[in-house]
């Protein structure tokens, strides 16, 4: 098994910390100035690599990559950059690098920043791939003999959402107005959403463009990295809307993820192979190898001035369909995928109660409400809750990290 690779950041060197010299994740940060800077997390540190590019210290078949504060334009350099750089940045943060002074210059403690999106979002496309998730959910709605859609245990479902709404961790979310069944069940009031939820899930980043059908294994290695991501979702919305199209604004609220991009290859020794299939897939979505990844998972609830409760503890490895998968079907009308295109995995639950990865499923429907460690119950989300999703691969003396996904909810704005 890969053990802890030791660096002269010695914050990086703990068992404890999301980012080891394994990981070295990508993330934007703000500097004093309010400027954007593309950096790398290494330790409590972030190295500053638009300092660095700026005084000509980086090495890159274009210039200006990091000027503008996003990480699409590294994306589009492609995989042999994208592995040629990252083994620079290895031997440059080593333990015994002859870098280290020059290099000592341009970290930026974590602490004293702000973190920014990592990217600019191309498109937002986000999946329902979650065989717990989807089988709970139908069960609820449907009953168990009926819970899974036919086309369930064939493809992967999914709906196009909004770019505009993904935001990076930290940034505040509003309770959403919308259409809700009102008392008589048929005519609609409209009125703040009763019913607001989380989602806990992965996000995968698409750092090279298709303009055609790709296969998974092509999917897979135009897969940049990875997020922690929280499809806030409001549920009495969603019920009044979705037949027959499917989900629309009660969707569109926020979308929120990680501040930190995981790149694959620093995921490469966790991978693990999909579950079995209960129907053969087509041969287009079948898989070369090993696509899922061994990242445990947890969700915390804070109400106001409260300690937080982890109310949720689930692993990425029970997804039923893969990132690559989704790609790979993504792709097969001729949709154009682009760099800088996000796709939400869908709910993230595991077969026990305290799996599960959203509060419609804890609190199933809002029939077995949760009792926090403060003492209060929640069915579905108040005002002045705080969400934080965490998620890490653990390894032999290390762990590779995402950070912290937060979001508080606030009140509904006032329409009287």
């Amino acid at each position: 098994m890969t053990k802890l690779l030791p660096s002269w950041v010695e914050s990086a060197n703990s068992a404890t910390t999301d980012f080891p010299l394994n990981n070295l994740a990508y993330g934007v940060f703000r500097t004093e100035a309010d400027a954007l800077h593309c950096g790398v997390a290494i330790g409590d540190m972030i190295l500053d690599l638009t300092r660095m590019e700026a005084d000509g210290k980086l090495d890159l078949p274009e210039a200006n990559v990091f000027a503008n504060g996003s990480w699409n334009g590294f994306m589009a350099l492609g995989a042999g950059v994208w592995g040629k750089f990252r083994s620079i940045l290895i031997e440059a943060l080593a333990a015994g690098s002859t870098q280290q002074d020059e290099l000592t210059n341009y970290l930026v403690p974590m602490v004293s920043v702000t973190m920014a999106m990592p990217f600019d979002v191309a498109e937002y496309t986000d999946f329902y791939a979650g065989r717990n998730h989807a089988f709970n959910v139908g069960t609820m709605f449907r009953g168990p003999e009926n819970a899974l859609p036919p086309n369930w245990l064939h493809i992967p479902i999914g709906y196009n959402g909004r770019a505009s709404s993904v935001v990076v961790s930290g940034t505040d979310v509003r309770r959403p107005w919308g259409q809700l069944k009102g008392p008589d069940m048929e005519a609609p009031i409209f009125a703040p959403s009763r019913r607001f939820d989380l989602e806990l899930e992965m996000g995968a980043i698409v750092g090279q463009p298709s303009n055609g059908p790709v296969s998974v294994q092509q999917a897979d290695d135009m897969i940049f990295g990875y997020v922690l991501l929280n499809d806030w979702s409001a549920r009495d919305i969603q019920a009044w809307e979705y037949q027959p199209l499917g989900p629309f604004q009660a969707k569109a609220t926020a979308t929120s993820i990680s501040p930190w991009i995981v790149t694959k290859a620093a995921l490469e020794s966790f991978r693990t192979s999909t579950p079995e299939r209960e129907k053969e897939l087509l041969p287009y979505l079948q898989e070369p190898g090993p696509m899922l990844y061994d990242i445990a998972l947890e969700v915390g609830l804070a109400p106001n001035d409260a300690a937080e409760t982890v109310i949720a503890r689930t692993n990425y490895n029970e997804m039923y369909y893969s990132a690559a998968q989704q790609l790979a079907h993504h792709t097969t009308s001729g949709c154009p995928m682009r760099v800088g295109d996000l796709l939400g995995s869908g709910t993230i639950s595991g077969p026990e109660k305290e799996n599960r990865g959203s509060l419609l499923e804890l609190s199933w429907g809002g029939k077995e409400p949760l009792t926090l460690d403060s003492g209060e119950e929640r069915s579905f989300l108040e005002d002045g809750d705080t969400l934080t999703l965490r998620g890490a691969a653990r390894g032999n003396g290390f762990r590779i990290g995402f950070g912290a996904c937060t979001g508080t909810l606030l009140a509904a704005i006032d329409r009287q």
